[in-house]
């Protein structure tokens, strides 16, 4: 098993930043991909970016591309999702997940474990 903690969301004025952050642990040596997903009220949870834990492949969704940086911190067990340049549309419940598979990094229902998520609201 695996667990996720997310933390750093919060109320930001469009165009400002925050910084979010997701602790592993347990059995983190299974571990491929970390993912982030959000979810804004009445829809679907959307992909936006993942990192491998080797820190070798690095992916963003289209409308994030630019803004925000993943990265992580093996030593920490740690991913971190910078977003800068935040828009209203950015709003939502943001989640941390993780992947035992190579493969799939893009769609939610490939990965195993899922954090509690953490709210980021952007006021325009």
């Amino acid at each position: 098993q695996v667990q996720l903690v997310e933390s750093g969301g919060g109320l930001v004025q469009a165009g400002g930043s925050l910084r979010l952050s997701c602790a592993a642990s347990g059995r983190t040596i299974n571990i491929y991909d970390m993912g982030w997903f959000r979810q804004a009220p009445g829809k679907e949870r959307e992909f936006v970016s993942a990192i491998s834990w080797s820190g070798g492949r690095i992916y963003y969704a289209d409308s994030v591309k630019g803004r925000y940086t993943i990265s992580s911190d093996n030593a920490k067990n740690t991913v971190y999702l910078q977003m800068n340049s935040l828009k209203a549309e950015d709003t939502a419940v943001y989640y941390c997940a993780a992947n035992r598979n190579s493969w799939g990094f893009g769609r939610s229902t490939s990965y195993d474990y899922w954090g509690q998520g953490t709210q980021v609201t952007v006021s325009s």
